[in-house]
């Protein structure tokens, strides 16, 4: 993990030099300044500032405030930054603390993050051409969460653009009760290769990754303080404008979230979901080259901060990318897009051994929802073929017309544990003629403390997303107890047992597209 993660970084590395290279050829008029910020307590952040061409002090101009990604270095956002630079925007971009060499010990968007955001923020408008009544802050996945968190603190804050982000951090890696781990892992060693993780992040991970149930308690609350929607009423008494941009395939902060936050903001808000993986919707745009979401947070900007009627206030607020079709849809908000439900029963009872895997698994983070983002190739599985001993598996019947999938799709069934404590993953796949199944979605469930031999019914949403089911496929639910994407739970020999009782049925209720 530690050798790909030190290859990652250095491919990063290899890009944002190049960022912070050849956007300045081209915009060779806009003035870039590499500085030192005074943030939290004294600690220096190393920043960049990007002025448009000709500015001065007798004029003022938005500014929009990035911090940077977790583990990227400080040039992420050059290209953007000239972007917006030529259309008007002084542009201050960050790295954020304890990473690279900015000073301090990482946080992870704790209290001495968010304080620095303001610190950026008071430092621009004393030596930039910043007005005072246009800020904005932006970022992608790190840098989204930190800006989510400082338009709760400081009204000065008008629009952010939060992309690839976070709102509540225990639903995006402890989802369910279950460890994401390669997300965890993936984070944690990015965070040592690339900067200097504080003692509390260190005893947090720690406790994270060998499932210490007795610091459970620490680590939600650790949690609920670096997630935005705790602060739901500060944000939306503070009225920032709030689009929020992710993938449906992010394997560190999936859409569920992001969807439920959006649901609770009262002010001027848009969300936007597309094919891929953590940061891939973005990542041409950091480039330099044309990306959607990057548009759209320059359009969004342009209109809250710039006063430009460019429409997007008029338009549907909710803009999902189906991962099979090329198309936008517009929805007015994000109850619409899953009004309507087909429910599968699941009828049969499954009894099956834990501890393996059957072959239905996830994928790998940050790759196969990159795979399916370009070449629709999500993780795939032989349906008939996977061993009915480690997996349980309903399918519904063949479809005739197309079943367009959009929203999350619930999961309600009956267990049934040999063992006070354990771990399912539920898949849906779309299944075709010959057998293979395509992943749609999947989520895992964890529970502790159950009595062995105990029914207890489990309601579980499956990750959001957008997918088209072809005619004559069909639509399959399989349950098993191993995924390397997560930790699982399941004491050696323990088996589960999913029934649908009489007076309980068990059923899996699909999200689909209104026609």
């Amino acid at each position: 993990m530690r050798t790909s993660l030190a290859l990652a970084v250095s491919a990063a590395l290899v890009a944002g030099t190049a960022l912070g290279l050849a956007p300045t050829a081209q915009a060779a008029d806009t003035s870039i300044r590499f500085v030192d910020i005074t943030g939290d307590g004294g600690t220096v952040l190393k920043a960049n500032v990007v002025t448009p061409a000709g500015a001065d002090a007798a004029a003022r101009h938005p500014v929009i405030v990035l911090p940077t990604s977790w583990a990227m270095p400080q040039v992420e956002y050059l290209a953007q930054a000239q972007k917006l630079a030529d259309s008007g925007y002084v542009v201050v971009s960050y790295n954020s603390r304890g990473f690279w060499q900015s000073g301090g010990e990482i946080e992870t968007a704790g209290p001495r993050d968010i304080a620095d955001a303001s610190k950026v923020i008071d430092w621009a408008l004393a030596n930039t051409p910043a007005d005072p009544d246009h800020v904005g802050m932006a970022g992608v996945s790190y840098g989204a969460g930190i800006s989510l968190l400082a338009a709760a603190h400081d009204p000065r804050i008008k629009a952010v653009a939060a992309l690839s982000g976070w709102a509540d951090l225990i639903e995006s890696i402890y989802s369910g009760r279950t460890q994401h781990l390669q997300a965890a892992a993936l984070l944690g060693g990015a965070g040592y290769l690339t900067g200097r993780p504080g003692p509390e992040l260190q005893q947090i991970l720690g406790d994270f990754l060998s499932s210490n149930l007795a610091k459970e308690e620490d680590m939600i609350a650790w949690g609920r303080k670096r997630s935005a929607v705790e602060q739901i009423d500060r944000i939306n008494a503070n009225g920032a404008a709030i689009m929020l941009g992710n993938a449906w395939g992010d394997t560190i902060f999936p859409p569920n979230q992001y969807a439920s936050f959006y649901e609770k903001l009262t002010g001027p808000k848009r969300l936007e979901f597309r094919p891929g993986d953590h940061a891939t919707a973005e990542a041409t745009g950091l480039l330099g080259l044309p990306n959607d979401t990057w548009t759209s947070a320059h359009r969004w900007f342009d209109h809250y901060l710039k006063g430009v009627d460019n429409g997007v206030d008029r338009e549907q607020p909710v803009q999902l990318k189906p991962r099979s079709d090329a198309g936008y849809e517009g929805y007015p908000d994000w109850k619409s897009v899953d009004a309507r439900r087909r429910t599968i029963a699941l009828e049969d009872s499954e009894h099956i051994w834990a501890n393996v895997d059957s072959g239905a698994d996830g994928g790998i983070v940050m790759l196969s929802n990159l795979l399916d983002q370009f070449f629709q190739a999500p993780p795939t599985a032989s349906i008939p073929l996977l061993p009915r001993a480690f997996a349980g598996v309903w399918q519904s019947e063949r479809y005739g017309t197309p079943q367009r999938v959009r929203g999350t799709a619930r999961l309600h069934t009956t267990v049934t544990p040999t063992a006070e404590s354990g771990t399912f993953v539920a898949y849906l796949y779309d299944v075709g003629p010959l057998g293979v199944g395509k992943l749609i979605s999947n989520a895992p469930y964890t529970f502790h403390g159950k009595v062995p031999g105990k029914a207890f019914s489990v309601d579980l949403d499956l990750f959001s997303t957008a997918y088209d089911v072809p005619a004559g496929h069909r639509l399959a639910l399989v349950v098993d107890t191993v995924d390397p994407l997560y930790i699982e739970h399941n004491p050696t020999g323990a088996q589960l047992t999913f029934s649908s009782p009489t007076a309980d049925p068990s059923y899996v209720s699909v999200p689909l597209r209104a026609e």
